[in-house]
């Protein structure tokens, strides 16, 4: 190799260190004069009136939770009693009956010539009666007079009984074939609404077939099931808050009655709660809420800001300035309307009244982060 080609590529190597030096050395410059900045925007947040709220003690109601379908109260579902072609079935679901209004008839030829059949047997009957009768009379004046024997009367007695009897059996099956008669004309037993038609007029029905069924809106109630432990904290008249599913605002309900028994299998008791009519409640819609056995004071944070996101539940605090984890137990939960905000608030403990806890809507903060209030703000 010649001297000169060595002094180039020994002059290139040179070069690229100085070159990469110079580089590294920007760098670190660069770094040590934004870090400072860097870290004192990550370190500080602002916070407004609206991200802080005041751990208060309130008042609370303990409740066991609570889910069912509303049901009416009463209901009917009405059955033909007799067989034949329906007729007159005009009532259709959500028209209104009252107790006793016809609903439809069933066709009532059969019955109207059996009726007629009864009575004419029972007429008949009755003639049997009245010769038998006179019959008895004759033969009692006879032995009186000494013209015939005593045995003679009594077979009159006796044939005079048995007419009476077959009359009474036809007089029995006379108020059968009226029975049936008057079950061929279907009737509403309560009022309130039809809720499903479950037959077609010209359709032959059989005893027992279903046609319509008939609900009353104005009570409904709720058939809800609880754990054989809590049920034993429920009393009969304990109030109960409800969310129903497609009404925005809650409903108030009642404890009605307690099941005597538990149910085989789950062991779980049956309660049932009573809720007022309302024009937007149907049967059949889901109902959940709370139902309340006692009353509390106790510290309470909204729920929202309890954060689970760490192996104990915890609450993000402000502390000289400065957003400090707690780490709290829960407890009891109500909601609240706190300053026109309604919220669902959770009994805490690890905390002490007037801490301010970062609300819900703050998301996630890292602990030792610096805080900043806007304008009026504490």
């Amino acid at each position: 190799m010649k001297r000169s080609t060595l002094w180039i590529l020994t002059g290139l190597a040179a070069a690229v260190l100085i070159a990469g030096g110079a580089r590294w050395a920007g760098q670190r410059k660069a770094a040590s004069s934004s870090g400072p900045e860097a870290a004192t925007n990550t370190s500080l947040i602002e916070l407004g009136a609206s991200d802080v709220i005041t751990a208060q003690k309130m008042d609370m109601t303990v409740g066991l939770p609570i889910s069912g379908s509303l049901k009416a109260s009463q209901s009917a579902l009405i059955k033909a009693r007799v067989a034949g072609e329906l007729m007159d079935l005009v009532v259709r679901e959500g028209d209104q009956v009252k107790a006793g209004q016809i609903i439809a008839r069933i066709d009532p030829t059969e019955y109207q010539a059996r009726e007629r059949q009864a009575k004419q047997q029972a007429d008949a009957a009755q003639a049997q009666v009245e010769t038998a009768q006179k019959q008895y009379d004759n033969n009692k004046a006879l032995v009186d007079q000494g013209f015939i024997s005593q045995t003679a009367l009594q077979n009159s007695a006796f044939t005079l009984n048995g007419a009476k009897a077959t009359h009474m059996a036809a007089l029995a099956g006379l108020d059968v074939a009226r029975k049936a008669l008057d079950d061929a004309t279907v009737r509403s037993p309560i009022d309130g609404q039809v809720s499903q038609r479950l037959a077609q007029p010209g359709e032959r029905v059989a005893p027992d077939a279903r046609i319509v069924e008939v609900v009353n809106l104005t009570q409904l109630e709720i058939e809800a099931a609880l754990p054989a432990a809590d049920a034993s904290q429920v009393r009969v008249g304990m109030k109960a808050k409800l969310k129903v599913e497609g009404l925005e605002e809650p409903l108030q309900a009642k404890v009605l009655r307690i099941s005597p028994a538990a149910q085989a299998g789950s062991r779980s008791v049956m309660v049932y709660l009573g809720v007022t009519g309302d024009e937007g409640l149907r049967q059949g819609l889901f109902a959940e809420g709370s139902l309340g056995t006692r009353s509390i004071q106790a510290l309470a944070v909204p729920l929202s800001s309890v954060r689970t996101d760490k192996p104990q539940p915890y609450v993000q605090v402000v502390d000289k300035a400065q957003i400090r984890h707690v780490t709290v137990q829960t407890g009891a939960r109500a909601e609240k309307t706190v300053q026109n905000n309604t919220l669902t608030w959770v009994e805490v403990q690890g905390l002490s009244e007037g801490m301010q806890v970062l609300a819900g809507s703050a998301g996630a903060v890292r602990e030792g982060t610096a805080v900043k209030f806007t304008a009026g703000v504490r």
